[in-house]
């Protein structure tokens, strides 16, 4: 995780202006700035840019931001700030449970825009500290990107590990197909692209001595995807 400044921000909002104000201010707090102006685009960006927060405007164009709130949160939990003239109770409620981390309406106080941008960066950085992950005789050192089994390193690719650290991370839940290929390979996957899936899968198994049939650690959950499973 970035530290608060120097984090990477993703502006979404139509309005040419409120970027502008935006991007001057906060480029001033000495975060790194990222904008644009409708939804396609933004899910685009929040895949590639990988940014640390992103302030999302519901009234967007073409695709909506409750929209782009619902993409992104199928693959990602960077903190979201709603920044909208949207001021019903509902819409908050909406955007809140719909998976926003905080509700700004305009017209907005700068001073309190970017203290709730700090608050949001501290909160994922005290969640996303890189912890040891222990999995019986399997160890992930996310710090180090080092992964032991049984005391010995296993070397791995890039790709591999990534796969590993998405299942280790949600260790004991169902990782579909989609948002393995979405959090490995970002936004640059096809749905047919699946196969590469067990591909990789299969390696990770032999590397970690996982009899396919018997596994210790990968458990494929037919037609939806697959389960890091917790060790007694």
């Amino acid at each position: 995780m970035t530290a608060p400044q120097g984090a990477r921000i993703l502006i979404v909002d139509d309005e040419p202006q409120i970027r502008k104000l935006l991007k001057v201010t906060l480029q001033a707090h000495q975060f790194e700035i990222h904008e644009c102006a409708d939804g396609e685009e933004a899910v685009i960006q929040a895949s590639i840019v990988h940014p640390d927060l992103i302030v999302l405007d519901l009234g967007l164009p073409g695709m909506s931001g409750m929209d782009v709130l619902q993409r992104i949160r199928e693959w990602s939990q960077v903190p979201v700030i709603v920044l909208t003239a949207k001021d019903r109770e509902e819409d908050k409620i909406a955007a809140l449970d719909g998976g926003a981390d905080d509700y700004v309406t305009k017209p907005f106080g700068m001073g309190e825009l970017v203290a709730r941008i700090r608050v949001a960066l501290r909160h994922v950085a005290k969640t996303t500290d890189e912890p040891i992950l222990r999995f019986g005789p399997l160890t992930i050192d996310l710090a180090q990107r080092q992964v032991n089994l049984d005391g010995s390193p296993v070397k791995l690719t890039p790709t591999e590990y990534e796969m590993l650290k998405v299942l280790a991370t949600h260790a004991g839940k169902i990782i579909t197909q989609r948002q393995l290929l979405q959090q490995v390979w970002g936004g640059h996957h096809h749905e047919s692209d699946s196969h590469y899936l067990r591909v990789y899968v299969g390696h990770l198994r032999k590397k970690l001595q996982e009899d396919p049939m018997r596994p210790r650690f990968i458990q494929t959950e037919p037609g939806i995807g697959y389960r890091f499973l917790l060790q007694d």
